[in-house]
């Protein structure tokens, strides 16, 4: 995927006037666009020719869209934007732990969508960059850059869902500190939904396995039982 060639971006989307809508927009900030309509088609079409983003909806004649996350995660590593009328916290919560990066719900404005797309898109960038190309600077701590949604840790780009960059980003705000779940749903959600300390669990439990797989099973953030976990970087 070449970073000056223009970007492919898969709506997945039985709404033809929002799909329209979302082509319009995106092809206007210079991007290809595909649709399809049929969630049975998207695995094939995927794997046939691997787009650089995919914006997926949950509802879809012929399958819905956890299922098709649940498959594309076995495979491939492409950016998954979840589109959701359904606001209940557990199709949120699956979707995040099936492997989404983001997910936005309807309804949403055109533009809201094209940032979180090019913000993933940049993210995927940035994980792309050479080794030689980091900064010697960063290694060594935590660097965020909360515009972006970008993460190194120890001068190595971090692939993380924007719900595990907000837990990373409150977490490493009070290293050594304790934070209760409550605390970190605040962080995790801005728009005071009303969410169960579960969704704050998952997201610590996909953090931490990346984590861990990144730095050879090292572990930042610890579970104190009862009260809520804390990142302790060294």
């Amino acid at each position: 995927m070449s970073s000056t060639a223009a970007k492919t971006v898969l709506i997945v989307e039985d709404e033809t006037p929002l799909a329209e809508v979302l082509e319009e927009y995106l092809r206007a900030s210079a991007m290809e666009v595909e649709r399809i309509e049929d969630g049975l088609a998207v695995i094939p079409r995927v794997r046939a020719a691997p787009p650089d983003l995919i914006l997926l909806d949950l509802m879809l004649p012929g399958r819905d869209g956890l299922e098709i996350c649940r498959e594309l995660r076995s495979f491939s590593s492409v950016p998954i934007i979840m589109v959701t009328a359904r606001v209940e916290e557990i199709d949120r919560l699956l979707g995040l732990e099936l492997g989404a990066d983001d997910y936005v719900c309807k309804p949403f404005a055109p533009r809201e969508v094209v940032a979180r797309v090019k913000a993933q898109l940049r993210r995927v960038e940035m994980l792309n960059r050479p080794a030689s190309e980091i900064d010697a600077d960063t290694v060594g701590r935590l660097v965020l850059d909360e515009d972006r949604y970008e993460a190194r840790l120890d001068g190595r780009a971090l692939r993380l869902t924007v719900g595990e960059f907000r837990l990373l980003a409150a977490l490493s705000r009070y290293p050594g500190r304790i934070l209760s779940r409550a605390r970190l749903i605040d962080a995790l959600y801005d728009d005071h939904r009303v969410v169960t300390e579960r969704s704050v669990d998952t997201h610590v439990k996909n953090l931490r396995r990346k984590l861990a797989s990144a730095f050879d099973g090292r572990q930042f953030i610890e579970s104190v039982y009862g009260v809520g976990y804390r990142y302790e970087p060294e």
